[in-house]
C-alpha cells in the first residue's frame, strides 16, 4: 500500500522505538517525512534504514524547547512545502515510587511528554489543510489505567490524552482529525532501562500481563499509520488503545 503518496508528515521521536518504526512505515508507504529527534545518531540510523519509496529529511531538536519547536515546524513546512500530518511520538518514561518522586521528575515528564506535544500541535495546526489534516498523538494505556510507581508518567500521558480529545473538538470545524493512540507495554529502548527498584510489590503487573505479550514497535507503527491515513477518515476525538489486551 502507498497510502501516503504525496502526503507530507512531520514526526517527532523518530530516532528510536515506536518513532523509528513509524518513520520507516510511513516512508515505505510513500510519505515525504520530516523526522525530528534529540539524537543525531538515532536519526542517522533511521534515515539509513528508510526503505522508500518516500523520502526522509531529519532534524535534531528538543521537543521541550519552545524556540526549537517553533523553528522546527517552520523548517519542516518549508522543506516539505507544507504539512499534512503531524505525529507526536517523542516522550520519556520514568518509574518512580511515590516516596521518591520529586518536583523535578514531574516537571521533566510534563515538559517533554505534554508540553512538547502541545507546542508541536500549536505550531503545526496553521499549516494543516482544512478537510484533510491529521494529528496523531501518542499517549499511553497508563493514561486511563492504574500503573503503580508510574504516577508522574501516567499523569503526563493522561494530560496528552485529555489534550488530544479537546483539541479534536476544537479543530473539528476545520475538518482536521486528532487521534490519540495509547500503547500498552512495548519492547522499546524507552521502556527497557526502567526496571522497577527491588523490594516493591509488583503483583499488580502480574495480574494485568497482556495475553498477546509486549507489542513490537512495528505493530504500534501500523496503528499510527492507520490513524493518520485516509482509511481512518471517520475517526477523530477517540482513543485507540493498543495494549495487547492487558485490560480486557
Amino acid at each position: 500500500m502507498n497510502r501516503f503518496d504525496g502526503v507530507r508528515v512531520l514526526l517527532t521521536g523518530a530516532g528510536s522505538g515506536i518513532g523509528r518504526a513509524t518513520a520507516l512505515r510511513l516512508v515505505s508507504e510513500g510519505a515525504s517525512l520530516y523526522a525530528v529527534d534529540l539524537s543525531c545518531e538515532g536519526l542517522a540510523e533511521t534515515a539509513a534504514a528508510a526503505p522508500g519509496p518516500g523520502r526522509i529529511t531529519t532534524r535534531v531538536a528538543d521537543v521541550a524547547d519552545e524556540d526549537a519547536v517553533v523553528d522546527t515546524v517552520r523548517a519542516a513546512a518549508e522543506a516539505l512545502g507544507g504539512i499534512d500530518v503531524l505525529v507526536n511520538v517523542a516522550g520519556i518514561h520514568r518509574t518512580t515510587p511515590m516516596d521518591r518522586l520529586t518536583a523535578a521528575d514531574l516537571e521533566r515528564l510534563f515538559r517533554v511528554n505534554t508540553v512538547g506535544t502541545a507546542l508541536f500541535c500549536r505550531e503545526a495546526l496553521p499549516h494543516l489543510p482544512d478537510g484533510s489534516g491529521v494529528v496523531v498523538n501518542v499517549a499511553s494505556s497508563a493514561a486511563s489505567h492504574g500503573n503503580p510507581y508510574m504516577t508522574a508518567y501516567a499523569a503526563s500521558k493522561g494530560a496528552v490524552l485529555a489534550f488530544s480529545l479537546s483539541l479534536a473538538a476544537e479543530v473539528a470545524h476545520r475538518g482536521i482529525r486528532v487521534v490519540p493512540v495509547s500503547p500498552g507495554s512495548v519492547a522499546t529502548p524507552l521502556a527497557g532501562p526502567h526496571v522497577l527498584p527491588p523490594g516493591l510489590d509488583t503483583s499488580y503487573y502480574a495480574r494485568i500481563r497482556a495475553p498477546f505479550g509486549a507489542a513490537r514497535p512495528e505493530q504500534i507503527a501500523g496503528v499510527i499509520a492507520f490513524a493518520a491515513s485516509r482509511d481512518a477518515a471517520c475517526l477523530t476525538g477517540a482513543e485507540i488503545r493498543a495494549d495487547g489486551g492487558s485490560h480486557i
